[in-house]
């Protein structure tokens, strides 16, 4: 187990939360289950793409809020548009690629060509880059890109 892991509290819903993780994160699964006495997963440990995280079925007295968010590298638009409609499905969508789940999970849905373009060093370009970002919901990377080439 990694030294430090997310603990999530989840609204006695952990095992939805779990069936839908595990089935849009390709490498995903549950490690450890712990059933409370009335039946349903009381803690969990599982790993989505490598990173441990803990649940646990608390009950309605701790919520999420967007000052905690899992931000999600994706290496295209395909990748961007596949995360954001699975998480996005029964959830809201904010500004500048993050969206909150229908858990009240907020994630962050990047691609990675908004931080290439946003550390270049011709610091007008990142600018404008950060300008378009600014104005999107889900990122769009054709409309970075074409900030970025200053269109």
């Amino acid at each position: 187990m990694q030294k430090i892991t997310p603990f999530l509290w989840f609204d006695d819903n952990l095992d939805e939360a779990l069936d839908l993780y595990l089935s849009i994160f390709k490498q995903a699964k549950v490690t450890y289950r712990q059933q409370g006495p009335d039946g349903k997963t009381f803690t969990a440990a599982f790993q989505l793409e490598g990173q441990a995280f803990m649940g646990l079925n608390g009950g309605p007295h701790y919520r999420f809020t967007p000052a905690i968010s899992f931000f999600v590298g994706c290496k295209d638009q395909a990748e961007v548009d596949y995360y954001w409609d699975r998480l996005l499905e029964g959830g809201k969508p904010q500004q500048c690629g993050w969206l909150t789940d229908r858990f009240g999970v907020s994630w962050q849905i990047i691609p990675n060509a908004l931080m290439d373009l946003m550390s270049d060093p011709d610091r007008a370009k990142a600018g404008r880059v950060q300008a378009a970002m600014m104005q999107m919901v889900k990122l769009d990377v054709a409309g970075l890109e074409k900030a970025a080439a200053g269109g």
